[in-house]
C-alpha cells in the first residue's frame, strides 16, 4: 500500500508544483523559465501517474482528484500561507473517505 501512496503523493506535488510555477509566471510576473520548469514538471506528472498500479486510467485519475484537493490544502496552508477553515478541512475529509471508498475494496 505504500507504493501506490508514495505514487499519489510525487504526482500530486508534480501537478501542484508546475502549475504554481506557471501560476508565479502569468499571474505574478515572475521569469519566463518558471513557465517553463513548471511546463516541464507538468509533463513529469503525466508520467508519474502512469506507474500506478489501477487497471483503469478514470479510476486512478478519479482517486488522484481526491488526493489532489487535499494536497491542494497543504499547499496552501504551506506555501501560500493560507491555513483552511473548517469547510476546507471538513471537504478533505469528505475526499479522503471517498479516495478510500474507491481504492480500498478488493475488485475482479
Amino acid at each position: 500500500m505504500l507504493y501506490p501512496i508514495a505514487i499519489f503523493i510525487l504526482a500530486g506535488l508534480c501537478e501542484i508544483g508546475g502549475g504554481y510555477l506557471i501560476w508565479l509566471w502569468l499571474r505574478d510576473d515572475k521569469p519566463m523559465w518558471l513557465g517553463f520548469v513548471g511546463g516541464s514538471i507538468l509533463i513529469l506528472y503525466g508520467i508519474v501517474a502512469t506507474f500506478q498500479s489501477f487497471p483503469t486510467f478514470g479510476r486512478v485519475y478519479a482517486a488522484y482528484g481526491g488526493v489532489f484537493i487535499v494536497l491542494s490544502l497543504l499547499w496552501a496552508y504551506w506555501i501560500d500561507h493560507e491555513p483552511p477553515d473548517k469547510y476546507d478541512i471538513i471537504g478533505g475529509i469528505v475526499c479522503l473517505i471517498g479516495i478510500c471508498i474507491m481504492v480500498l475494496p478488493g475488485r475482479s
